[in-house]
């Protein structure tokens, strides 16, 4: 045996260059120590060294001096014999590892393609579940036939009512009564002297032979407008628990004789209020599910959110038809998108983002959170005067831009923005939508909150919030990577140890020299991720803090991002101007017949006039159609929601909190109550039918002389829970489903928990401060007149 393993040892001598009488020692731990004085293996330590013999032939030798060769005897050849002994078994070891691996490599690719098959499961099975979806909603919808009831005409006096019995109630639940005429909009004014009543009133069993008396079920008083020509249509739901014989009566009391002429249409639905509102709840958590679990794309989801709140309505008994479905879409939300994104799309051909990205970088002065405070500054003071949906659509190229040339990750950046648009948005009475519609109603302006009166107010308490938002931002990225892409040494590195590894792993330690080089690899690799930890940490250190060279670093990119084209910016700027101009002046001045969708849409025709552009489906590309698709169907969405009275429910029940508590204790917690239904509906929902709905609830409340409460601090409650609530979520307000549309058509698209995870901490931040002004204005200070 001992000769055998000889002549084995004599072949490999051979083959490795040494002579057959040969003789080397070898130290295993030796090797392995990186430790020793005269083997120091770094990341740039040669693997082989070529050496040569005094006999003049060339060998490759291993670097290490512990293998040595020398001209001893053949009579130590028993501690020669241990040594290999030892050798062996330290082989065997590497041998049995090297299986080991190759064990669990199958078992990796046992466990991926086991979550494979899995992937292919879960794909069919959603797949099935929403066709399965689709077509119960489509068959639901197109069973029931569309609520086409003809318009009644009628005529009342102060001598002469109007009565009718519907006779095939059955067992409807609800009676919904739709009432067109001269009517005082958007509030019930106890101090008109000329109101239209009208009694819902119910027969007894007709089955008794006592004489059938009528019992009045509801009283509904409507106040007449003096101006008799202008036509408002106001809408009311009546619970009817009996199947018996309805009747509608509608009586005038007038100071005059006169006839005023009023139009009347009734329809039955098949489920009471409670029921409804569950059905809305469900749908809406259902799309939630779709968004948060990025089950399908936020698009598909409201689409399919829709379908089911149409075919909810179907079932209920008031299917809408295809006229009033298009009625419910905003088309002057989606004009403005649509000329602005084209406005953008032309403008981005001037190399002007480029230029105002160094520009920013310039003004930071190199440092990374420097800028990103600018940026956030500048959009909350720009989206004070403009639409904060028009101010991302301005702000969001350039901000991808700026942090592609500093390698950063746009993603944070955005979030950030569009949470501070929001915020400045509501300091101002034009910066954010619900504002615009709390002071463009003039029972509101009637209270004394004019443009001045409620900027005034909302413009100190959102200067606060800002003041502890920026800190609190800070706070909440303290352990957030910046940046997007690593340097190219790092990368380098990476891909350098990632190849060592792949070699190692492909050597079989079948032989001494094999394992021998097995271990230096693996050596040279533990060089490699050690010099890496160093470098990832240096690089993680120079991010975060100023950059040293930024004067150089501006120099360069100044020659490298230009305008490209001075004569077509001039044309931008000269259009955009007028534009943004447009919609300051369109707030002040009335004889400007012109909405903000009809402004952007003219400034993208001029622009498109002026810049001559040939390839306009290279502009289309740019529009985000996926976006302005999803706001289609999120305005179908929401006025489904609401004609299933989930946002009238919510208003009803904030308003009956409000009055069971004490009289002393009641303003305090209806500013609180007001304040946070708003901004928790408002992360929900869209924040522009919520606010609609509930400024004649609390114009109402406060009028109602049991309450006792002044108009102000709830209106102001509203506004900045309205406003502030829309940082809550990604579709909470319009701003953050447009930035995050052009993020992801720039490759930097966010989903709905990355944006959750940092917009709701600032939207329960940022209401917690807003409630805080209110208490100390209204409550402490008493500023309510």
């Amino acid at each position: 045996m001992w000769m055998l393993n000889f002549l084995g040892n004599e072949r490999r001598q051979h083959l490795i260059g040494l002579s057959p009488k040969t003789q080397y020692h070898f130290n295993l731990p030796k090797l392995f120590s990186t430790r020793s004085k005269d083997n120091c293996f770094t990341e740039k330590t040669p693997l082989l060294k070529v050496s040569s013999e005094d006999n003049g032939l060339r060998c490759m030798a291993l670097h290490n001096p512990d293998f040595t060769t020398d001209d001893d005897s053949w009579d130590n050849s028993s501690a020669e014999f241990e040594q290999r002994s030892h050798l062996g078994s330290e082989m065997t070891s590497l041998s049995r590892s090297a299986s080991s691996e190759k064990c669990e490599l199958l078992d990796n690719l046992h466990v991926k393609f086991n979550l494979s098959k899995m992937r292919c499961c879960l794909r069919f099975l959603k797949v099935s579940t929403l066709f399965i979806f689709v077509v119960v909603c489509s068959i639901l919808f197109s069973t029931y036939p569309a609520q086409g009831a003809p318009w009644q005409m009628l005529a009342v006096s102060a001598l002469r009512s109007y009565s009718v019995n519907v006779t095939d109630f059955r067992e409807s639940a609800l009676l919904k009564l739709e009432l067109g005429g001269p009517f005082v909009a958007d509030m019930v004014d106890r101090l008109a002297e000329e109101y239209i009543t009208v009694q819902i009133g119910q027969m007894e069993d007709p089955g008794s032979r006592r004489r059938r008396q009528q019992q009045v079920l509801y009283n509904w008083t409507l106040p007449l407008n003096s101006r008799r020509n202008e036509q408002v249509i106001t809408t009311r739901t009546f619970e009817i628990l009996s199947s018996h014989v309805v009747s509608i009566n509608i009586q005038a009391f007038l100071q005059e004789s006169e006839i005023v002429p009023l139009s009347m249409k009734h329809q039955y639905l098949l489920a009471n209020i409670e029921t409804q509102v569950t059905i809305a709840s469900v749908i809406l958590a259902g799309v939630y599910v779709l968004i948060i679990l990025e089950i399908v794309h936020r698009t598909l989801a409201a689409m399919l959110g829709s379908l089911a709140a149409l075919a909810a309505l179907a079932v209920v008994g008031e299917r809408p038809s295809m006229i009033k479905v298009v009625e419910w879409i905003d088309y002057e939300t989606l004009a403005l998108l649509f000329g602005m994104m084209l406005l953008v799309a032309i403008f981005s051909e001037t190399g002007f983002f480029d230029y105002c990205a160094v520009k920013a970088y310039q003004l930071s002065r190199g440092r990374v959170w420097a800028m990103i405070i600018i940026l956030c500054l500048f959009a909350a003071i720009l989206s004070a005067f403009l639409d904060n949906v028009t101010t991302m659509l301005l702000f969001t190229p350039v901000t991808i831009r700026l942090c592609e040339v500093l390698n950063l990750d746009p993603r944070h950046v955005l979030i950030a923005e569009v949470i501070f648009t929001n915020i400045g948005g509501a300091a101002t009475a034009v910066g954010d939508p619900p504002n615009v519609i709390i002071v463009s109603k003039q029972e509101v302006r009637k209270a004394g909150l004019d443009f001045a009166a409620f900027t005034g107010h909302m413009f100190f308490g959102i200067c606060l919030v800002l003041l502890v938002s920026f800190p609190f931002l800070r706070l909440l990225y303290w352990n957030k990577k910046l940046y997007n892409k690593e340097p190219s040494e790092i990368v380098e590195l990476k891909h350098e140890i990632h190849v060592w590894k792949l070699t190692a792993q492909r050597i079989n330690p079948a032989s001494r020299e094999e394992t021998a080089v097995k271990c230096l690899l693996l050596q040279k690799v533990l060089a490699l991720e050690i010099l890496l930890k160093k470098k990832l940490k240096t690089f993680h250190r120079q991010i975060s803090q100023e950059d040293k060279n930024w004067e150089t670093n501006i120099q360069e990119l100044q020659k490298k991002h230009r305008i490209t084209d001075k004569i077509l910016l001039i044309k931008c700027l000269t259009v955009l101007g007028f534009v943004i101009l447009m919609f300051f002046v369109n707030s002040f001045v009335p004889g400007i017949h012109l909405d903000l969708g009809w402004i952007a849409m003219l400034g993208a025709i001029w622009l498109l006039v002026l810049a001559d552009i040939q390839d306009f489906e290279m502009i289309l590309n740019r529009v985000e159609w996926a976006t302005l698709l999803f706001f289609a169907a999120l305005f179908v969405l929401m006025e489904a929601l609401a004609h299933l009275h989930l946002i009238d429910y919510i208003g009803e029940q904030t308003a009956l909190l409000i009055k069971v508590v004490p009289e002393d204790q009641r303003l305090a917690v209806a500013i609180i109550l007001v304040l946070w239904v708003s901004a928790l509906a408002s992360s929900l929902i869209d924040n522009i039918p919520f606010t609609a709905t509930m400024i004649p609830v609390l114009l109402n409340l406060s009028q109602d002389p049991d309450v006792n409460l002044p108009v102000k601090p709830l209106i102001f409650s509203l506004a900045m829970g309205a406003c502030l609530g829309g940082n809550g979520t990604l579709i909470g307000a319009s701003a953050n489903v447009v930035c995050a549309g052009i993020a992801e058509q720039h490759g930097y698209g966010f989903s709905f928990m990355e944006f959750f995870r940092l917009g709701f901490p600032m939207m329960i931040m940022s209401s917690t401060i807003g409630m805080c002004y209110l208490l100390v204005v209204h409550v402490v200070l008493g500023w309510n007149s």
